[in-house]
């Protein structure tokens, strides 16, 4: 028995690891989102600001751990059998749900995870425990610390609402204060302005946090206290000081106050949120050490150990900082999420990540018809005053990826506020959402800079209530999955700690996979920036060859993945399918909204070129919808188990795709020699399927006055035939838009150079 017990602490300390990993992949959004949105120095610069934060704020957690071992249920009533079966439950369930939140890239909240994981678990334990007491279930109350967890539960999501406001008023205010234009006024109220936020920073930061640090006296912070406000005065004044004399010198104070404030939120984030990972398995071992020591049997020991304070060992708090710090720089997920965060806050227009839904549109609708009302309770004067504030001047650049995504005032206003909420929480050992606050201010900030205007707010909205009702997914799903977890773990003990870490494993490699495949789709539309292609390739329609080619490439592979799906009743071959067109949308939307930029921009193109580029754009929208409709429309017939085709039809359906990928091949061709060399060829293939799919329509009426097939495989069939026909006259028509450039248009791209 006491084997069982010796590998199930190896698992959690093996599961702290990766939770370390995928927690620190989810959260790293929560410190890098304004320095990484606002570019203020390179990625290497802020990633080694932010683990530097990161690691030092590693050792300020022992405070925080109590929370893990007595903040959400009563440890003196459980025996020790009973809390390894929970923490067991627990950890599984957070590494299968942040991993499975960093793959799509939604923030959310390691915290509440950790909070309702313990919280199921314990619940369903202690129902388990109860009934076979024969206690009656009403006494449940008694093993959960309710309060507590209550106090918890309100404050998590309570700093939603919190944070969300403070973003929007203390934006408004600073944008009122400097502007858009806050280089000129930087000059007069900079100084004070940076001077308050250096000093809110570094009070929150280390002297409320230091009184949560391992290595800390007691006497110390006894001192600290005392001497508060004398320290906090003479802070002020050295910072206001030191930052007008910088700014005169003609240095961007801003730049400081962005890669302080990232640090301090690491910092933060750290002293906060490390219990989330390592708290569960230390209080797990150190519950391990006091069964060990008693010489009782594991069903016998009721661990008060659990309930008395104590210190977490610091080497041990500063190596998971060194894990988390590691994770930081190589965690692919990590800015998978922090691109999401990053997105839904940019000032400028491009592409929108999340579609609009009706919850969204309502509430953008009243709230545009709230603000037209209100904005006649205001003096036109005192309007007029405060949108100057407010007026953005171009700032277009040819490379847009350099280009911030907000300026460095919101990115300021983010970091310090957030830091400030999550310090004051750390201070008080409330184990606050460093998620809800991070997300909810920047979201609070870019609606108060006019982020979102009429464009794209309708995006912004639903993104931002995806995430919302992610979190309040994190909640529910955490409760009843530690709690299922917890059951099979006490009903099959060793048995089932081995199924569900399999389980993890699988759901870790499967989500693994489909990150990666989602970053190949995001890199390759990384790399159709049009500026660079333009210049490359001395004109848009030159630079859009590959486009083509890729885009005929996939269909050829959709189209024939869909017969076979058709002819031999095969689904996943439709998966595949559907996956392809998936990749030539992304791809086909992408260069789109990059190619209008590049209209938007000073870059002088013939108007000719341009217009060949916008038909040829739409011919490829054509074909999409062409190859989804026909996706779908095989997928319903497999789904609903309809009559397979007859032989002859199937017969004829293998003869077209060999006909469709014939006519493939040749447009192909002709790209690739980006002449008409081929047309004699290319109109032999053109006409074979033509013909091919004229003579396959005049043997469906037939099968039909025949009655030889029902209603369903005539509708399916035509769709089929009709959908090819539609398919070969786009490929037709984006032939004829490139060759009609001719010598002109790289006669006169020459120019460009």
């Amino acid at each position: 028995m006491a084997d069982y017990y010796i590998y199930a602490i190896v698992l959690l300390f093996a599961l702290a690891v990766i939770d370390l990993v995928v927690g620190v992949s989810n959260d790293a959004v929560n410190f890098l989102n304004s320095a990484m949105g606002s570019k203020v120095a390179s990625l290497k610069w802020i990633l080694t600001i932010a683990g530097l934060g990161v690691f030092l704020g590693a050792s300020f957690s022992s405070g925080m751990m109590e929370i893990a071992r007595k903040g959400i249920f009563n440890p003196e009533l459980f025996f020790f059998q009973e809390v390894i079966i929970i923490f067991l439950a627990v950890m599984l369930t957070d590494i299968i749900l942040l991993d499975l939140f960093n793959t799509f890239g939604m923030p959310t909240s390691t915290t509440v995870s950790i909070v309702f994981e313990l919280l199921g678990a314990a619940f369903v334990v202690s129902a388990i425990k109860i009934t076979n007491m024969g206690l009656p279930i009403n006494q449940i109350g008694d093993y959960i610390n309710t309060s507590s967890a209550a106090l918890i539960i309100a404050g998590i999501f309570l700093s939603i609402f919190i944070a969300f406001n403070i973003g929007i008023v203390v934006q408004y205010f600073s944008r009122l204060l400097l502007s858009f234009q806050y280089e000129k006024r930087m000059k007069y109220v900079g100084g004070i302005w940076a001077g308050l936020a250096f000093t809110a920073i570094l009070y929150f930061l280390f002297f409320k946090g230091l009184k949560g640090a391992s290595f800390v006296s007691e006497s110390f912070v006894a001192w600290l206290d005392n001497y508060l406000h004398l320290l906090l005065f003479a802070c002020f004044i050295f910072f206001s000081a030191l930052m007008q004399l910088l700014i005169l010198l003609k240095i961007n104070v801003l730049k400081g106050i962005v890669l302080f404030g990232t640090f301090a939120l690491a910092m933060s984030f750290a002293g906060n949120d490390l219990v989330n990972f390592i708290g569960v398995p230390i209080a797990a071992f150190e519950s391990y050490l006091t069964w060990k020591a008693s010489g009782m049997a594991p069903t016998e020991l009721l661990m008060h150990s659990l309930a008395i304070p104590v210190k977490t060992n610091t080497y041990l708090l500063l190596a998971a900082g060194l894990i988390m710090v590691l994770t930081l720089w190589f965690s692919r997920k990590a800015k998978s999420v922090t691109e999401t965060e990053v997105n839904l806050g940019r000032q400028d227009e491009g592409n929108e990540r999340f579609q609009a839904n009706t919850l969204a549109r309502q509430i953008v609708r009243l709230t545009v018809g709230v603000g037209e009302g209100l904005l006649m309770l205001v003096p036109t004067k005192l309007m007029r005053i405060s949108e100057y504030n407010f007026i953005q001047f171009s700032n277009s650049t040819d490379n847009e990826e350099q280009k911030p995504a907000f300026d460095m005032v919101r990115a300021s206003v983010n970091l310090t506020v957030a830091s400030l909420l999550i310090s004051l929480a750390t201070s008080f050992k409330l184990p606050l959402s460093t998620t809800y606050v991070s997300f909810m201010v920047a979201m609070g900030s870019s609606l108060a800079d006019r982020a979102w205007d009429r464009e794209s707010a309708v995006y912004r909205v639903s993104g931002v209530l995806s995430v919302v009702g992610g979190w309040l997914l994190t909640a529910l799903v955490a409760f009843s999955a530690a709690g299922l977890f917890a059951a099979i773990i006490y009903n099959f003990h060793a048995w089932g700690v081995g199924a569900i870490t399999l389980f993890a494993a699988f759901s870790m490699y499967r989500s693994f996979r489909f990150h990666r495949q989602k970053e190949s789709i995001k890199e390759r539309g990384k790399s159709l920036s049009y500026v660079q292609i333009f210049r490359k390739n001395r004109g848009l329609m030159t630079g859009s060859k590959q486009l083509f080619k890729d885009t005929f490439v996939n269909l050829g592979n959709t189209y024939n993945d869909t017969l076979d799906a058709l002819i031999g009743i095969k689904p996943y071959k439709l998966k595949s399918a559907q996956q392809t067109i998936q990749e030539i949308k992304s791809d086909v939307e992408t260069v789109r909204n990059n190619a209008f930029r590049l209209f938007q921009s000073n870059i002088e193109i013939d108007p000719l070129e341009s217009r060949h580029f916008i038909q040829s754009a739409a011919i490829l929208q054509d074909i999409i919808q062409s190859a989804q409709l026909l996706n779908d429309v095989v997928n319903t017939h497999i789904a609903n188990a309809h009559k397979p085709l007859l032989n002859e039809q199937v017969e004829d359906l293998k003869k077209l795709q060999i006909y469709f990928a014939n006519f493939i091949a040749q447009i192909l061709k002709m790209l690739d020699a980006d002449s008409l060399e081929n047309k004699t060829q290319f109109t032999q293939a053109q006409n074979q399927l033509q013909v091919h799919l004229d003579d396959l329509m005049a043997k469906q009426f037939k099968y039909l006055k025949r009655k030889k097939i029902s209603q369903k495989n005539n509708n399916l069939v035509f769709t089929v035939l009709l959908e090819s026909r539609d398919l070969l006259s786009y490929g037709n028509a984006l032939l004829k838009e490139i060759p009609q450039l001719g010598a002109k248009l790289i006669e006169k791209s020459k120019a460009f150079e």
